[in-house]
C-alpha cells in the first residue's frame, strides 16, 4: 500500500503550556475546523475528545498525553496534545522527544507562568521548532505586548511576532496578518466565516510598527529580503514566509500568533502556520544512534521510506480490548502489520500484530507504517519505554528518555485479602506504563510503597486503581522521597576473600570518594595505569559501585552527586571472579561513604505565588517560616508575583493555607526544582524515624 501523502506533507507536532491556558481548547478547535470532529468539545464540560480518563473530565486537566491526527491543506498533521500540570511533566517529555515541532500556548492574561518555563527549556533541549499562541486575547487583563516581552525575558526567546489583536478583551474581533497586512475577522460565533479586510484607520499606525520590526528581523536571515529592504522594496507575502520557515526551523526565531480558542478566533491561522512554518520529518536533522555493539561508533538515520527501519517506543498503554499498546515514532524505513521487528535494546525479535491510528483512545487499524508515523503497535510483549525498534541485519541503538526520579511516596494498604491479590500486577502494570511511578516493597516491614512526582500524581495512580482494577487500598501520608550524598573525599580499600562451593573467590579494590557536581549523579573514572586489576573486571567493579549507590547508609535512600575513582586494587590468578570485584567495590564505597560524612539531600520546589497586594506580607512570613528562600517579588497588574524555593516537606497541604490567608484570592504553583543538602536536625530526625533511633 503506497504512502497516503508524500513526507514533506507530514508534520509532527505537540501542543504544550502551563495549565489552564487553553492547550486542549486549541486541540479541540482544530480537530472540529480539520473535519476530524463535528462538535466541539469543552474542557469545562468534561466533553473533550482529548481528555478521555475518567480523572481528566472530572478534573479539567490533562493528565496523559494524547495523539491524534488530522488534515490541514493537504498536510496530515500528527498532533499529540500534552499535560499542563508539573507533576506529569514526563509526559511533555517523552512526547517531546520523538517530535519534530511544537506549539506553545500562552495564557494572554498570566504570560509566561512556571510550567511554560519548564516545558520550553525541554523543547530547547531536543532543538525543537515553534509557533507560539497567545491565547485567551478575548479575556480582562489580556496583554499581547506584555506577553512578548515574557517570552524574551523568562524565556531567553526571541519572539517573532506574525500577527497582531484587533481589539482587546470584549471587544476582541480578529487579527491583523502582518505578511499580507490585512485583517482578519471571524464573523460567526463557530468561527468558521473568516473575511479580510483592510486594516482599521486607527491601527494602521500600529501595525505598520510591527511589519516593519517583521520585515528587519527576516532581513537579517534571507539575503534577497534584505537587498529589497535596502533598496526600499517591499518583499512578496510568499517570500517572507519562505524566510520565517527558515528562521522557524532554526530555532533563530519562534513566530507568534494571537486569539482566543474558546471563542472560535485565530485557530484557522494557527493551523495554516503549521503547514507553512514548522518542519517535515525531512527538514529535520537526521535521527542519530550508535552501534549497539560499539558505541563508539555513531550512526546517522536520514529520513526515507527506502531507509533501513528504525523507530522508538516512546509510550506503553494497556487497552482494555487490544491488550497492550506500544506507541513509536517511526524515524527511517517502513513495515507491515504482520512482519518482524528487532528490539536492539532487549535484543528480541517480535511480530507486531496490528498497527493503529490513534485518537485519544479511539484507534483505526492501518496496514503499513511509513517514515515519520506516530502510532501505536499491538504485539510487542517485552517492549518497554525508549527502547529502538530496527532491521536486525542493520541495527541503530536511538538514545533512550531520561525520566526524573519520584520526589514523594505513601504507603499503600489493601483494604482485603482479594484486594492485596490483585494489586501486585496492577502496580507493575501502571509502573510500565508511567516511568516516573516507583513501586517498592519494604522487607522488614512488608509495607508497599509507591513513589511519584508529586501528590496529585499519586492521587491519580490510587484512583485508577479503585477505577480500573476494582483495587480498593488504604493510603497513607505523603512522605519525601530524599536522596543521600557526601560532603567531602575519602579514600577506601576492601578485600574480598571467601570460599563457596569449595572454590575460593577473590576482589580487591582500593577507591576514592569525592563529592560531585550537584545534579551529576553518579561518576565513575577508572585510574589505574597497570594490570592490578585486568580490564575485563573494570566493568564489574562500576557494575558492584552502581549497585551500591542504590541505598544509602544513612536511611537506605539512593545515593547521588558522588564521584569514585577507582586508584588500585589486586588480583589473584586463580581465584579472581567477577562477582568478588562487585562485592568488593560496593563494599568498598559503603565504607567510603561513611568516613565522607553523609548526609541526607531533599527536594526542593520552585513556587510562585500570585497575590493580591494587601496579602503579600502574610504570604512572605509563610514562606519564610518554611524554610523558604525568597527569590523575587514582581509586579504584575494589580497584583504581586512572588517566587522563592522551598523544601518539598515544608509544603505539603500549601493549597489549603495560601487559599485560607488570601480568602482564596492567590493562586500558586509549584514544581520541583533541585537538590539540596538537608541541615543536620532534620537529618537526624529522618534518620532517627527511618531506622527507629530517635
Amino acid at each position: 500500500m503506497p504512502r497516503e501523502l508524500p513526507i514533506n506533507r507530514t508534520r509532527n507536532i505537540g501542543i504544550m503550556a502551563h495549565i489552564d491556558a487553553g492547550k486542549t481548547t486549541l486541540t479541540e478547535r482544530i480537530l472540529f475546523y480539520t473535519g476530524k470532529t463535528h462538535k466541539m468539545g469543552e474542557v469545562h464540560e468534561g466533553t473533550a475528545e482529548m481528555d478521555w480518563m475518567v480523572q481528566e473530565k472530572e478534573r479539567g486537566i490533562t493528565i496523559t498525553a494524547a495523539a491524534t491526527t488530522c488534515y490541514w491543506k493537504n498536510t496530515l498533521i500528527n498532533i499529540i496534545d500534552t499535560p499542563g500540570h508539573v507533576d506529569f511533566t514526563m509526559e511533555v517529555e517523552r512526547s517531546l522527544r520523538v517530535l519534530d515541532s511544537a506549539i506553545a500556548v500562552f495564557d494572554g492574561v498570566a504570560g509566561v507562568e512556571p510550567q511554560s518555563e519548564t516545558v520550553w527549556r525541554q523543547a530547547d533541549h531536543y532543538h525543537i521548532p515553534r509557533i507560539c499562541f497567545v491565547n485567551k486575547m478575548d479575556r480582562v487583563g489580556a496583554n499581547f505586548e506584555r506577553c512578548l516581552e515574557m517570552i524574551e525575558k523568562r524565556l531567553g526567546a526571541a519572539p517573532l511576532p506574525i500577527q497582531i489583536p484587533l481589539g482587546s478583551e470584549d471587544s476582541f474581533k480578529g487579527v491583523i496578518d502582518l505578511v499580507t497586512m490585512k485583517a482578519v475577522l471571524w464573523k460567526d460565533q463557530q468561527g468558521l466565516e473568516i473575511v479580510e479586510v483592510e486594516i482599521p484607520e486607527e491601527m494602521r499606525e500600529t501595525a505598520r510598527k510591527y511589519r516593519e520590526a517583521l520585515i528587519e528581523a527576516v532581513a537579517e536571515h534571507d539575503d534577497a529580503i534584505m537587498h529589497a529592504y535596502l533598496e526600499g522594496q517591499e518583499p512578496e507575502p510568499a517570500e517572507i514566509r519562505a524566510a520565517i520557515r527558515t528562521i522557524t526551523g532554526s530555532t533563530a526565531m519562534f513566530p507568534v500568533l494571537c486569539g482566543s480558542a474558546l471563542k472560535n478566533r485565530g485557530v484557522q491561522p494557527v493551523l495554516d502556520a503549521v503547514v507553512e512554518y514548522l518542519p517535515s520529518p525531512r527538514d529535520v536533522k537526521p535521527v542519530n544512534g550508535h552501534d549497539p555493539s560499539n558505541p563508539d561508533v555513531i550512526i546517522f538515520r536520514e529520513a526515507g521510506d527506502k531507509e533501513p527501519f528504525s523507530a522508538l517506543v516512546f509510550k506503553l498503554m494497556s487497552d482494555p480490548y487490544v491488550g497492550k499498546l506500544s506507541y513509536v515514532r517511526v524515524y527511517s524505513g517502513h513495515i507491515k502489520a504482520g512482519e518482524q521487528v528487532f528490539n536492539v535494546t532487549t535484543g528480541k525479535k517480535e511480530r507486531i500484530q496490528r498497527c493503529l491510528r490513534m485518537h485519544a483512545n479511539d484507534r483505526e487499524d492501518i496496514k503499513e507504517l511509513y517514515t515519520g508515523d506516530i502510532v501505536a503497535v499491538v504485539g510487542l510483549r517485552s517492549a518497554r519505554t525508549g527502547d529502538t525498534l530496527s532491521d536486525e541485519s542493520d541495527p541503530i541503538l536511538l538514545e533512550k528518555i531520561d525520566f526524573p526520579e519520584p520526589v514523594i511516596s505513601v504507603a499503600i494498604e489493601p483494604k482485603t485479602k482479594a484486594d492485596r491479590d490483585k494489586l501486585d500486577a496492577a502496580l507493575q502494570r501502571l509502573e510500565d506504563e508511567d516511568p516516573t511511578f516507583h513501586v517498592n516493597s519494604d522487607q522488614e516491614s512488608g509495607q508497599t510503597l509507591i513513589s511519584g512526582m508529586g501528590e496529585l500524581h499519586l492521587e491519580i495512580i490510587v484512583d485508577r486503581l479503585t477505577r480500573e482494577f476494582n483495587i480498593h487500598a488504604n493510603v497513607g501520608k505523603p512522605q519525601v522521597t530524599y536522596k543521600e550524598t557526601i560532603t567531602r573525599p575519602a579514600d577506601s580499600e576492601y578485600r574480598y576473600e571467601k570460599q563457596i562451593g569449595g572454590k575460593d573467590q577473590f576482589g580487591h579494590v582500593v577507591i576514592r570518594l569525592a563529592p560531585a557536581v550537584p545534579g551529576k549523579g553518579f561518576i565513575f573514572k577508572n585510574s589505574i595505569k597497570g594490570s592490578e586489576i585486568p580490564a575485563e573486571f573494570i566493568g564489574d567493579v562500576e557494575a558492584g559501585l552502581n549497585d551500591a549507590m542504590q541505598s544509602g547508609v544513612l536511611a537506605g535512600y539512593r545515593m547521588d552527586d558522588i564521584e569514585v575513582e577507582l586508584l588500585g586494587g589486586s588480583y589473584n590468578e586463580l581465584s579472581s571472579v567477577p562477582s568478588a570485584y562487585r562485592i568488593a567495590a560496593g563494599s568498598a564505597l559503603r565504607e567510603g561513604v561513611r568516613k565522607a560524612s553523609p548526609t541526607l539531600m531533599e527536594p526542593v520546589m520552585k513556587l510562585e505565588v500570585v497575590s493580591p497586594d494587601e496579602y503579600t506580607g502574610d504570604v512572605i512570613n509563610d514562606i519564610n517560616s518554611r524554610r523558604g528562600r525568597i527569590e523575587s517579588i514582581d509586579i504584575r497588574g494589580s497584583l504581586k508575583v512572588i517566587d522563592a524555593f522551598v523544601p518539598l516537606s515544608e509544603v505539603f497541604g500549601y493549597a489549603t493555607s495560601v487559599r485560607s490567608m488570601s480568602q482564596g484570592r492567590a493562586t500558586h504553583t509549584l514544581q520541583v526544582s533541585h537538590f539540596e543538602a538537608v541541615p543536620r536536625e532534620i537529618t537526624e530526625r529522618v534518620v532517627g524515624r527511618i531506622t527507629g533511633v530517635l
